[in-house]
Formats: structure tokens, C-alpha cells, sequence
């Protein structure tokens, strides 16, 4: 018996039901999610020998280097002892902190390669994975919010490494909550290291990022070492433009076509992310290959594209294409939104909304 066609009439349904995000509520243990605080599948691979330095901007060399000489010094010995013992008191008084920032900072633009940098800098620190931390600045603040403020600090207090991706700097609360944490894993000897983006409006500006980054962790500046990468968007350099939106019908096809691939109409789903806690989208995308979207159009307003830019993250760094119809993913956000205080958000979701879809039409060309 023949396979039957795809709704556009060409190639074979491989599975005539896809996937559904809107009909999947996962539910996450604590535990999962400081198991999962490594760098995402998207950078296992990734060593500081395979960063590729722009050879015009002579920042990105540099910054290679110094995060070689950083990770070296975190070696055995290197931090003050069991961070657990120190700070709750037990056995003996705490040993100061070894001399000179126990922290870097890395500031730049967008897709100039800070998350590959600080990837690298994991996987070249010299400790067993569980004694090292990866996370976004939303993953750990979701960490915060289920283990509590004091286990989360027990928890990690006995890491020699804790890396930050996306620092914010927009939320004022989270910003707090977060400066107090990493006061008291420096007090426990955990070296940190965290990359922010240069807003759009302000790139050229010299260390605008940085400046407000160390401002806005108060008390912790000193502890940090700021590290400027210049350099364009990588994953615009040398590309095409961004491919148009396809049709319904090819997105359609291309979902009953792809093994693991999921297709949502994008306005329920953007409903469905409002009853999902976004500490949860990971594992609203487990076991998915693509995202098959269709009617893509503007968010309506701003918590509704906050949550949005958290599943484009978690996507991204799982490495999963998005096939869409409708707009094209530059036009997602308001003028509004892109002018207001969480445009670098929206920017960094375009950009990697973007790659995966170009990375989404091979979908459609294997057809």
C-alpha cells in the first residue's frame, strides 16, 4: 500500500498526527533543573580552539585569551575550600577569597560569540561537571523561585564555577535578587563569569553595557573584570537574508512530513506559553526535531512577547527549527516594543528566530 500525500500533494506523510505544544503541560522537579544548569546542546561541542576570531577585531583574540588564563586558575586548590562549610559556619573560619576579580564580565554586541566564550570557559574549567554551573539569567531566577533563596544558595555554594548567560538588566527586582545571590556564592568562593547584551540604541557607545551591568550588581563590582567583544552579528555575516514566511499549506506538509515535528497555529499557542511556566518551555520542547507554525502574527502585548522570547531561547539553544507562515519574524514585535526598555530581548529573538529559519528550510527542500 502506497504512503499517503501531504495536504500540498508531494512527498509521503511520515506521521499523519504531528506533535502539539498546546497539548503538552510538562511538569518539572526541582532537581531537573539544577541537573540541566549546563551550557545547551547547541554549545557541547564548543572549545575556545574552535571560536574563530573576526581578525579585525582584535577584542575577540583577546578575550580568548584572558578566559584561557581565567579558567586555568580555577583549578583544584584554586577556590577557598567547601563553600557549604564556610558559609554556614562549620569547621574553620573562612579563608579570604583568592586576590584580583573572581569574576568576568563579557560585553558585546549580538551573535558576536559571548555565549560560545562562556560555553568554552565551562567546559575549560577544571572541575567535574557537577561542580560547575551554566544557566540563563531566567533559568537561575526560576531555580531561585523553586528551590528557595537559601537552598539555591546551598546548592551552588559548593560549585567553583557559576556561568550567567543574558544577564538582565531590565528588571529591577530580578537584578536585585540575583546581585544578593552572587554576593553570597563570592562569600563561598564560587568564581562567576556573565555575558549582557549592548543595547541596539547603544552599540558604539564605548562600555555602556558594562557600566550599567557593574552598576546594577552593586556591591559585586570588584569582583568583576569587564571584557568588551566588538564584532558584527555572526549569524548574519556572509548569509543570505532571512527566508519569507512559507505557505500554510508547504508548513502544513512539511509537519506531517518531519518525524518529531510539531505544528501549532501561532495565536493558541501563544495562549498556551500564558499557562505554562516559562522554567517549563525546555520541557515543552523535549523530544521535538521542528516547529511547524502557521499564522504567524504580531504579539499582542508585551508579557505575551516576553514569554515568546523565552521559548525562542530555549529553541535556539536546542537547535530546533521553526518553519512558519504568516509574517515574517522581523515584523513579531511593535515599533513600541522594539523602542521600549526590553528591546535587546526582542532583538535577540528576532536574530535567533531568524536562524532557525533558515535553518527550517531544508523542511520544505527535502520534499
Amino acid at each position: 500500500m502506497s504512503s499517503p500525500l501531504a495536504p500540498s500533494g508531494t512527498g509521503p506523510i511520515a506521521d499523519p498526527a504531528p506533535l502539539s505544544l498546546c497539548a503538552r503541560e510538562p511538569r518539572v522537579p526541582a532537581d531537573r533543573l539544577v541537573a540541566e544548569m549546563v551550557p545547551p546542546p547547541r554549545f557541547d561541542s564548543v572549545r575556545f580552539s574552535t571560536y574563530l576570531p573576526d581578525p579585525n577585531q582584535p577584542s575577540q583574540t583577546e578575550a580568548v585569551r584572558v578566559l584561557e588564563d581565567f579558567a586555568a586558575g580555577l583549578g583544584p586548590g584554586a577556590a577557598a575550600g567547601s563553600g557549604k562549610r564556610r558559609l554556614f559556619g562549620f569547621g574553620r573560619a573562612p579563608k579570604k577569597a583568592p586576590a584580583g576579580p573572581r569574576g568576568v564580565y563579557l560585553d558585546g554586541g549580538y551573535g558576536v560569540g559571548k555565549t560560545h566564550l562562556l560555553a568554552s570557559l565551562w567546559h575549560a574549567t577544571p572541575a567535574e561537571p557537577a561542580l560547575k554551573a551554566f544557566g540563563t539569567f531566567v533559568e537561575l531566577t526560576n531555580l531561585v523561585g523553586a528551590l528557595g533563596f537559601q537552598q539555591t544558595v546551598r546548592t551552588l555554594s559548593g560549585h567553583r564555577l557559576l556561568c550567567i548567560d543574558e544577564f538582565e538588566l531590565d528588571d529591577p527586582g530580578d537584578t536585585v535578587l540575583v546581585s544578593t545571590l552572587l554576593g553570597k556564592l563570592v562569600e563561598a568562593g564560587v568564581a562567576l563569569a556573565a555575558t549582557s547584551n549592548t543595547l541596539p540604541g547603544k552599540l558604539g557607545e564605548g562600555r555602556f553595557a558594562a557600566a550599567d551591568f557593574l552598576r546594577e550588581i552593586q556591591g559585586l563590582s570588584a569582583h568583576f573584570r569587564a571584557l568588551r567583544i566588538d564584532g558584527e552579528d555572526y549569524r548574519h555575516r556572509g548569509l543570505p537574508e532571512a527566508p519569507p514566511p512559507y505557505s500554510e499549506e508547504q508548513v502544513t506538509g512539511a509537519a506531517h512530513a518531519t518525524e518529531g515535528a510539531s505544528l501549532d497555529s501561532f495565536s493558541p499557542l501563544l495562549e498556551h506559553l500564558a499557562r505554562v511556566h516559562p522554567s517549563r518551555y525546555g520541557a515543552l520542547t523535549d523530544g521535538i526535531k521542528a516547529v511547524c507554525l502557521t499564522g504567524v502574527r504580531p504579539v499582542p502585548d508585551q508579557s505575551t512577547a516576553l514569554r515568546l522570547v523565552v521559548l525562542a531561547d530555549r529553541l535556539y539553544d536546542r537547535e530546533v527549527p521553526v518553519l512558519a507562515s504568516g509574517l515574517p519574524f522581523d515584523q513579531l514585535f511593535s515599533d513600541e516594543m522594539l523602542n521600549g526598555g526590553y528591546r535587546k530581548k526582542y532583538f535577540r529573538a528576532i536574530s535567533r528566530l531568524t536562524a532557525l529559519a533558515r535553518d527550517a528550510g531544508k523542511l520544505v527542500d527535502a520534499r
